[in-house]
């Protein structure tokens, strides 16, 4: 990996809608049957290939391999910066974001997210 990991990973992308879905499907009981995904900011010029390298570098520091957490799919979003007012003539715009979806094997979930 050529890049730090942590500029990678910006910051976790905590909403309602993000939350939601690191629970999982509220229809499976069995906790190693659900499958939770998490949201992130990563950096806008970042691929699915780093995201996945860096989330698992992140996460799996001093843990054995089996104890690790594996990714199973990242889904990104680029998200175009929004038009602001800034006071009452000027406009401004707000900063351009990309989003990863990380989605992790079943049964395994993040203790540091964040909520």
């Amino acid at each position: 990996m050529s890049r730090d990991p942590y500029n990678i990973i910006v910051k976790p992308h905590i909403t309602e809608r993000t939350v939601a879905l690191s629970y999982g499907d509220p229809l499976i009981k069995d906790e190693k049957e659900i499958t939770r995904k998490y949201t992130f900011i990563v950096k806008g010029d970042a691929n699915k290939v780093e995201i996945k390298k860096a989330f698992e570098w992140i996460h799996n520091q001093g843990k054995k391999p089996e104890e690790g957490i594996s990714v199973v799919r990242v889904h990104t979003i680029s998200v175009k910066g929004k038009k602001k007012r800034v006071g009452q003539k000027t406009s401004g715009y707000r900063p351009d974001r990309k989003k990863a979806i990380i989605t992790l094997k079943k049964g395994q979930m993040l203790e540091d997210y964040g909520v």
